[in-house]
């Protein structure tokens, strides 16, 4: 069972400071291409819903990665904050600014892009992307 709980964070400089209402305990990771290339390997966050204050807001930069989202990142120093909805405006955080140790990671997507050059041994609800795609699209 997932939970959630407020969380506060930092980039790695301390230039944008974080504050979640309900970062959730569940962490995953994304294996898709532009997630590796933006963070040097998978992108290992939490989901903290909409519900977001960023203090230090003159320091963000933001990346329009795609039609329906866009992932922020501190101008300082580099840290990869955020990979957010823009139409729900939903923040699936860095799981790291928040340095949580008990979190549970328990999914993984995009896995059909995953290399072969790591595995994680971890138990986790995988899915690939059009399988992603499929249950989180849009209904018409």
């Amino acid at each position: 069972m997932t939970t959630t709980k407020p969380a506060k964070g930092s980039c790695l400089c301390g230039s944008i400071k974080l504050e979640a209402t309900s970062m959730s305990t569940s962490l995953g990771t994304c294996h898709c291409g532009m997630c590796r290339k933006w963070s040097a390997g998978p992108f290992f966050s939490v989901d903290c819903g909409s519900d977001i204050k960023i203090d230090g807001s003159e320091h963000l930069a933001i990346y329009d990665s795609s039609q329906w989202a866009e992932r922020g990142f501190c101008k300082n120093c580099g840290t990869n904050l955020f990979y957010k909805l823009k139409e729900t405006q939903h923040y699936y955080m860095s799981a790291e600014l928040f340095n949580e140790p008990d979190l549970n990671f328990d999914h993984q997507v995009f896995i059909d892009e995953k290399p072969k050059y790591y595995t994680f041994s971890n138990q986790t609800k995988d899915m690939t992307g059009p399988e992603l795609f499929a249950a989180f699209a849009p209904k018409e």
